[in-house]
């Protein structure tokens, strides 16, 4: 069916809610907005979806909620008996329509049949991770769009273990969803309102009993001068964190009081992501004013931290890379200081983080594993290894900002992180060390590893083609050099084979088939090229390491310019 008779389908609605009815009058006046609302069904793909909120079957709302939560309680039913019985818990974050859309899922289960934990205040991520475990649900859903613009909302899935459905269970939910059928048509049940169970405190304090644990050395919290300023953001992870650090002792915290309360406007901020500068515009306000020592932003639903470190020339914002290796160097040397260093101990990070990490883990004694980008492939391997116990988890985490300590929870994990990130900036004051001082020793130890990301946005229909030939063109037209460095090999990972130029036999690679693709050339450096799975992107990722940082920023810089302007060739709507 054409975009213009999917518009005059929804129009014609009789039953059409009054925000989207008002929604469809501006996009009768737009035809390319039509045509980007109707053109196709909102992708439910293998972490959910995530997209513009609006009326249209590519846009978030009530309708597009319904069928994904019918698919959903499909896929429920087909597993039987107990898996109604054990339900689905539903968390969501301060964005536009986040309750609205939570309340859909509850009683679009309930309406099968299916029992729903719902919060009735926005909760992050992490919690909704921990609640499916401590619950013993079936799924949990979560009602989030992370750190989008505010005219974005999503929907993300949670299996029985915590953790993003793998891409098994995430293929047979989607085959549900896609046998939904009419949005509009989906008729709601009678629902029994016993089937929609709120949660409440009890929930909450076993997460913060949890969170304890995370402290390597619980005595520092009490005891130390370090000043802290946080902000969520406008997101959920306010109240939580002001709980925690509060119980665990910590008496330096200054708060961004315009941005602790949950707001999807996201008012005083250009973007709410952690990894952008512009967002701890108000942080650093505080910081400068109480001469804070250390600066953490969480993102809206509260899964990412950032970390800006006082210096001499002000602020210092660190990479999620940054970040990353500072806490594996805390973690582990705390580990091996106490004697709780496991002989299989592993770290785990994906394709496109830093090998920093890498040569930490190994210098401590410790394996790393890589993984696809995604956190749930983290959550994949925590799963794995309980089962075998052929290794034990130590830290997962990614370059965009997202670490996890304990697997109690199995997304990232703000929370814990604003607890590790607090114990080793106190641990390391007190050896008169900032976060800085720590980084540049581990770039003296192990080289100076940089990295960098170019992403480009290609919106609407143009976009997507455009996104798609890029990676078709790349493909058939392989690179032997970028920059004028030889290409010694590439992985695609949506064929599993790794490749050499110097004429070896080409290898089978055994992680998951994604659209993926890296090249790893002589000096060491690497280049890795992927869209985005929840906006209209295609990103390039950069990792060098030389010996000097000088070396390694202009490499950096020489090999980013050279490898977008080879894509620029291909990437034209």
């Amino acid at each position: 069916m054409s975009y213009k008779r999917l518009f005059e389908q929804w129009n014609g609605f009789s039953e059409m809610e009054v925000a989207w009815k008002e929604n469809l009058q501006l996009l009768a006046t737009d035809e390319k907005l039509m045509e980007d609302a109707f053109h196709r069904d909102l992708e439910f793909g293998t972490g959910g979806m995530r997209g513009e909120i609006g009326a249209g079957t590519n846009r978030m709302n009530t309708y597009t909620i319904r069928k994904a939560t019918t698919g959903l309680a499909s896929y429920i039913k087909a597993a039987g008996m107990n898996a109604t019985e054990r339900g689905v818990v539903i968390a969501y974050d301060s964005r536009r329509y986040s309750p609205e859309f939570a309340r859909e899922a509850a009683n679009t289960l309930a309406s099968n049949g299916i029992k729903a934990y719902l919060y009735s205040e926005p909760r992050t991520t992490p919690q909704l991770s921990y609640s499916v475990r401590k619950l013993n649900a079936f799924m949990g859903i979560v009602i989030t769009a992370s750190h989008n613009p505010p005219e974005y909302n999503g929907y993300k899935v949670y299996g029985e273990d915590g953790a993003q459905l793998n891409l098994e269970a995430a293929d047979a939910v989607i085959r549900y969803v896609q046998e939904a059928g009419d949005a509009l048509q989906i008729q709601q049940c009678p629902i029994d309102e016993n089937l929609v169970i709120y949660l409440d405190e009890k929930i909450d304090r076993a997460y913060i009993e949890e969170l304890k644990t995370v402290q390597e050395n619980p005595t520092i919290a009490p005891q130390t001068n370090l000043k802290v300023v946080f902000t969520p953001l406008h997101g959920a992870s306010g109240k939580t964190v002001k709980r925690i650090l509060n119980e665990v002792g910590y008496e330096h915290i200054l708060y961004v009081e315009e941005q602790m309360a949950p707001n999807g406007d996201f008012p005083t901020v250009k973007s709410p992501n952690p990894e952008e500068q512009s967002a701890f515009e108000y942080a650093i306000q505080y910081g400068e004013k109480y001469d804070a020592d250390i600066l953490i932003a969480a993102d809206p639903d509260g899964d990412r931290v950032g970390v800006a470190v006082k210096t001499n020339e002000g602020f210092k914002l660190l990479t999620g890379n940054q970040t990353g290796a500072i806490l594996i160097e805390y973690l582990l040397t705390q580990r091996k200081d106490k004697g709780e260093m496991p002989a299989n101990g592993r770290v785990f990070k994906t394709i496109v983080t830093s090998d920093l990490g890498r040569v930490i883990a190994e210098y401590h004694g410790a394996s790393t594993e890589d993984v696809l980008t995604g956190f749930k492939f983290i959550g994949e391997k925590i799963k794995q290894y309980e089962q075998t116990k052929e290794y034990e988890f130590l830290f997962g985490y990614e370059e965009s900002y997202g670490y996890l300590l304990k697997s109690f929870a199995r997304d990232k994990d703000a929370i814990q992180s604003v607890l590790a990130i607090a114990e080793a900036a106190a641990y390391y004051k007190e050896k008169e060390m900032t976060l800085v001082d720590v980084l540049h020793v581990l770039y003296e130890r192990h080289g100076y590893y940089l990295e960098g990301l170019v992403s480009v946005t290609k919106k609407g229909v143009s976009g997507a083609n455009a996104i798609k030939n890029l990676l078709e063109q790349v493909r058939i037209n392989q690179l032997s050099e970028i920059a004028g460095i030889a290409v010694l090999s590439q992985e695609d990972y949506l064929t599993s084979l790794r490749t050499f130029t110097d004429g070896r036999k080409s290898e089978q690679m055994l992680l998951p088939k994604s659209n993926v693709l890296k090249y790893f050339l002589a000096d060491g450096s690497w280049v890795c090229v992927r869209p985005s799975g929840t906006e209209p992107k295609i990103k390039y990722y950069f990792g060098v390491t030389s010996g000097s940082e000088t070396e390694s920023v202009d490499k950096l810089e020489m090999v980013k310019n050279a490898f977008t302007d080879e894509m620029n060739k291909y990437l034209k709507d």
